[in-house]
């Protein structure tokens, strides 16, 4: 597992010798058009990308034909609906077995919770899938998704402690210990500490360091899916329900991990 990136979090570790520029570039503009869902003109993107207003054009048009890149009545360039084959055979490639959604939403309408899949894959932490319940806050950063936040939810929490230290150190380093409350651990060592005492209970959890008013658990899977399993919870009803939480999270991962099916189980 390649974990070890670049600046860009996206990239590889390091720049191969035999780089295609002209492959590089394309991306690049992919990548641009992505962060600007109003669409940009070819001058802009050339500006963007560093690169010649004639190679921009040809590669804008190499990227038409193929259709990862579309162009507006206005002439602004967007991107294609070829991405979006492309991102359902990628979410298809991460999946795990066809039961795996239905143990969620099982765990989902037992506990009232909403509960939630991370998954490594390359150098990203992923949110793959997401169930949400009536009685845990909504929380828009947690749909599925890269995330950045590993090191102050629960479900990074449990998918660091799951990398080799010196994996997770290069990790964190590119990302940073960005604190989004006052309890958000920023430290490396302390978060050394708590990942230690977290993975020796191999249960995961999180007390308002992401965001204030809301705890988390997760615990891992192992199996055909590597990942984590997750809840969130408002702090008053975690503070009434967090072992019996836990527990069906407990069994819920070793089911899936076992490949039982959960859900038939437990009518």
């Amino acid at each position: 597992m390649d974990i070890l990136g670049a600046s860009d979090p996206h990239r590889s570790a390091s720049r191969p010798s035999d780089l295609n520029r002209s492959a590089s570039r394309a991306l690049r503009i992919i990548d641009e058009l992505g962060k600007h869902p109003d669409g940009l003109t070819a001058r802009r993107i050339a500006q963007r990308c560093e690169c010649n207003l004639a190679t921009t054009y040809h590669l804008i048009r190499t990227l038409r034909y193929e259709g990862y890149v579309g162009q507006r009545p206005g002439g602004r360039y967007v991107l294609g609906t070829k991405i979006v084959s492309r991102f359902r055979d990628f979410m298809a490639a991460i999946a795990g077995p066809p039961n795996l959604h239905s143990v969620l939403q099982e765990l989902a309408r037992t506990t009232g919770q909403s509960i939630y899949l991370s998954q490594l894959t390359g150098n990203q932490l992923i949110v793959t899938d997401v169930v949400e319940g009536p009685y845990s806050p909504h929380l828009e950063e947690l749909m599925v998704h890269f995330e950045d936040s590993a090191h102050a939810t629960a479900l990074g929490k449990a998918l660091l402690w799951s990398l080799p230290g010196r994996h997770r150190r290069a990790y964190l380093g590119e990302r940073g210990l960005r604190r989004f409350t006052t309890a958000t651990v920023t430290d490396s060592e302390k978060l050394d500490d708590e990942l230690h005492e977290l993975g020796r209970r191999q249960l995961f959890t999180e007390h308002e360091q992401y965001r204030r008013d809301v705890c988390c658990g997760a615990v891992l899977v192992t199996g055909k899916t590597r990942g984590a399993i997750g809840v969130s919870c408002g702090v008053e009803r975690w503070r009434q329900l967090a072992p019996t939480l836990t527990h069906q999270l407990r069994l819920a991962a070793a089911d899936v991990s076992s490949g039982y099916n959960w859900q038939t189980a437990n009518r």
